[in-house]
């Protein structure tokens, strides 16, 4: 395994939708393989392939670092309600925006072995899938942002404010 470079925010490869996979090759494992350890490297929860430089339809995710999951050709099939809140990318390190994402999702893809399976997903597994498949499609959260993006360190510091006079 080896650490990847991530791609960031004004990089053309993050605005090209991904080609489908259709088969699984020693390449394309070590790039899942790859893509785990950048992403747990970085601090992330998801991580899609064109943030390495690859135009496949792959991503993973794990939110709670206990709980893999790898996503070839993902389809997200339904979705409801709704949550709002932040929302960062490892493509665009220390900022964050606000971004409404729906709050349950269900997911179909293939898994590592090629094999079909379907998923449901709530909370921020739900923001992560949503997130991770638009990259898929060549689109970044900022799009999605209401209002203006904020620097994480100014996030910790109005969090801590906010902690100390409760």
């Amino acid at each position: 395994m080896a650490l990847r470079t991530i791609r960031e925010y004004g990089d053309e490869i993050l605005t090209k939708p991904c080609k489908q996979v259709k088969l699984m090759t020693p390449m394309l494992s070590m790039l899942i393989d790859d893509m785990f350890e950048t992403m747990y490297e970085s601090g992330g929860v998801g991580l899609a392939a064109p943030q390495v430089g690859s135009l496949k339809r792959v991503c993973v995710i794990d939110v709670t670092g206990e709980d893999p999951y790898v996503f070839i050709n993902p389809e997200i099939i339904e979705t409801d309600g709704e949550q709002e809140g932040y929302e960062g990318c490892l493509s665009l390190p220390g900022k964050s925006g606000i971004v409404k994402r729906p709050a349950h999702v269900k997911v179909r893809a293939l898994d590592r072995k090629m094999q079909p399976f379907e998923l449901e997903a709530d909370d921020l597994f739900a923001r992560a899938i949503c997130h991770e498949t638009d990259h898929l499609d060549g689109k970044m959260y900022v799009d999605l942002v209401e209002g203006e993006l904020v620097n994480n360190e100014d996030l910790e510091l109005e969090s801590e404010a906010g902690s100390e006079s409760e």
